[in-house]
């Protein structure tokens, strides 16, 4: 069967790597904890020299975050060179102070005065929960482990393939009780544009639509293929018999479970402040389709947004209605970022892997259900 996404010239297609380093310029480090009652991790994604473009779109009601109010299109700072997910939840948004001294030491950041060393690094930050999901609770990212990130981002080539799974900020992450992780997909849009996305699935609410067994983010994308019937039934109490387990043990004993799903979604088309904090805030649209429930008190699920400003939001046409061509086109790729955040989460979900350890049991989709990886 042909996928809608490459059926034709006209249509929207994946990127070559489906990953958020199609957007020329961005690359992705990871670093994590594990072991010695750790389960923890960072992921960095750093921007070309001279900064992107950002904004941010908070919905869940437990947040922890560092420097989102800069974002704001109101205020001073125009573009940010890092946006760093972490686990750890408030603790592990030390990770960013990590990030921060490294751009410094790099000479990268917002300009205050005449000498190149004069710049302060703004550093947008989020956190997610998993604290004592290694068994450890005091075992969380710190600014050694940002800096690990950034320097593993920094060292990757341009338009690497981005590790998914049980790596970074996903290495501790839980969606409903399944492991969940890092998943990343991306989408090039007629007019050349690409659209991308990296998420760090950490819900408080299901990934898995409870009568099918079949994942929410597949069933929003068009899939029809469901999980056999007693495959799902022995899945089912499976991950009972898990979270039962996991009762006994360090995580589980934070009532009511805290978890916070965190995405970056980007483009490489130029983009004012406003609009980019519009791309956020409509993939939130895409989080929705693929966990449910979203956005609960005791999560904190918070969505960035980074504008490369490779590509003109449209080309210039002397016949056309320039606003109407614009908003076409930013409809476009608000519509994608939704789009690829459900994949994405679909990614995260099917290359994570199984966690039995000290603090949990966590079983992977895959263990549960079968099926390829992401």
């Amino acid at each position: 069967m042909t996928d809608a996404r490459t059926a034709s010239s006209n249509s929207p297609r994946t990127g070559p790597l489906d990953a958020l380093t199609d957007v020329s310029g961005l690359r992705v480090g990871h670093a994590q904890r594990t072991g010695d009652g750790a389960l923890t991790g960072t992921t960095v994604v750093l921007t070309g020299e001279g900064g992107a473009v950002a904004a941010v779109d908070v919905r869940g009601g437990g947040p922890g975050t560092r420097e989102t109010d800069a974002l704001d299109p109101r205020n001073l700072v125009q573009r940010v060179e890092a946006v760093v997910l972490s686990g750890g939840s408030a603790f592990g948004l030390d990770a960013a102070s990590g990030v921060t001294a490294w751009l410094e030491e790099a000479g990268r950041g917002f300009r205050v005065g005449p000498d190149p060393a004069q710049v302060v690094p703004v550093v947008p930050a989020a956190a997610l929960f998993d604290l004592g999901r290694g068994g450890d609770w005091r075992a969380r990212p710190d600014a050694a482990l940002g800096r690990a990130a950034a320097e593993a981002a920094a060292n990757t080539e341009a338009g690497a393939p981005v590790a998914q799974g049980n790596v970074g900020a996903g290495t501790g992450a839980v969606a409903g009780g399944l492991k969940g992780g890092v998943g990343t997909a991306s989408v090039v849009l007629p007019s050349g544009t690409t659209v991308a996305a990296l998420t760090v699935v950490n819900a408080a609410g299901s990934v898995v639509e409870p009568s099918t067994g079949a994942l929410y983010g597949e069933l929003a994308d068009g899939v029809v293929v469901l999980p056999d019937r007693e495959r799902h039934t022995a899945a089912l109490a499976a991950l009972a018999a898990a979270r039962q387990e996991s009762g006994q043990r360090s995580a589980a004993s934070v009532r009511p479970p805290l978890n916070t799903t965190l995405a970056i979604v980007a483009t490489d088309a130029e983009l004012t402040r406003a609009q980019a904090q519009k791309l956020a805030g409509t993939a939130h649209d895409g989080l929705a389709r693929a966990v449910r429930p979203v956005h609960l008190l005791n999560d904190g699920d918070t969505v960035f947004a980074l504008a490369t400003g490779d590509r003109p939001l449209v080309a210039e046409d002397l016949f056309g209605d320039a606003e109407l061509l614009a908003a076409g086109a930013l409809n476009e790729i608000l519509a994608a970022g939704a789009d690829v955040l459900t994949r994405s989460v679909v990614k995260a979900v099917r290359a994570a892997e199984s966690v039995d350890g000290p603090g949990g049991v966590f079983p992977s989709y895959r263990e549960l259900y079968g099926g390829p990886s992401a």
